[in-house]
């Protein structure tokens, strides 16, 4: 079968480090851009400290490695972020990539226009429009993430704006690289090339993970102090549905593929529970 044998992954974070540790156990060229030269990647593993706003010096590194596949696992908490990933994409273009990998990993994009999730459409889509192809991974909020995000760290509460009936999507951080690696080292470009994988490990509304926390909810309106505003734009995205990885943003509802249809691409996997990965 024939797949991509060569790959760059930009970011060195919680996403980052575990694709580029995974990829280099499948056995493929693997290396890892990043700003920073304090990144530890696995043995055999190339760190190059790049600016990756500078598309020329990007489009070297990606021709000298010749690279099949960039992985972008750049944080993003707005809009600036997530438009600030263009000059990556420039840079795999000019160097002939065969793959893009945008930096998802969160609520669906697709159907978008506004804020983080609408700057993120933008981006695969211009990907699209210069004949990059690209893979587009939505995993809802990572599992890990919930008292952080959801309060709980805070209060011993689980936050909530609004009702706090609404489903929401939580994948585990290793099942999400995993995922990451086995897809992109297992299967063929044909199946990879613009494709859109939905993935859930569990699923559960606030008012139900209070339940699972053996809590009570702290209804709220907006979450204050530094990084508040991102996280009260975060819960209300919650309410509203898009925090479902199955959300059609066109039609404001669930859609038909379902929230969980990407697991199936990783056959006998088993996905870890909110329960498994806080020991609840």
């Amino acid at each position: 079968m024939n797949t991509y044998k060569s790959f760059a992954v930009v970011g060195g974070g919680r996403v980052g480090l575990p694709v580029v540790t995974g990829l280099a156990a499948k056995n493929v060229s693997v290396i890892l851009l990043s700003r920073s030269s304090t990144k530890t990647p696995p043995s055999g593993v190339q760190l190059i400290q790049v600016d990756t706003s500078d598309v020329a010096a990007v489009t070297v590194i990606l021709k000298e490695h010749k690279v099949d596949v960039v992985i972008s696992t750049i944080h993003a908490s707005s809009p600036e972020d997530a438009a600030g990933q263009k000059p990556v994409v420039d840079a795999a273009k000019a160097a002939g990539v065969k793959l893009y990998v945008p930096s998802e990993f969160g609520s669906p994009t697709d159907g978008h226009t506004e804020g983080l999730l609408g700057a993120k459409n933008k981006l695969a889509e211009y990907a699209k429009s210069i004949g990059l192809p690209s893979v587009r991974i939505y995993t809802g909020l990572f599992t890990e993430f919930i008292p952080f995000l959801m309060g709980y760290d805070t209060n011993g509460k689980i936050r909530v704006i609004g009702k706090g009936d609404t489903p929401v999507s939580f994948t585990a951080l290793s099942d999400v690289t995993g995922f990451v690696v086995y897809v992109l080292a297992t299967l063929p470009p044909s199946e990879l090339e613009n494709h859109i994988f939905r993935l859930e490990g569990d699923r559960a509304t606030s008012n139900e993970l209070a339940t699972k926390f053996n809590t009570s909810v702290d209804h709220i309106d907006s979450v204050p102090g530094e990084g508040g505003e991102f996280i009260t734009h975060l819960l209300q995205t919650f309410e509203a549905g898009p925090g479902s990885s199955g959300w059609d943003e066109a039609d404001k509802r669930e859609g038909s593929e379902g929230a969980a249809s990407g697991n199936a691409w990783w056959p006998s996997h088993r996905w870890k529970t909110i329960k498994e990965v806080h020991n609840l």
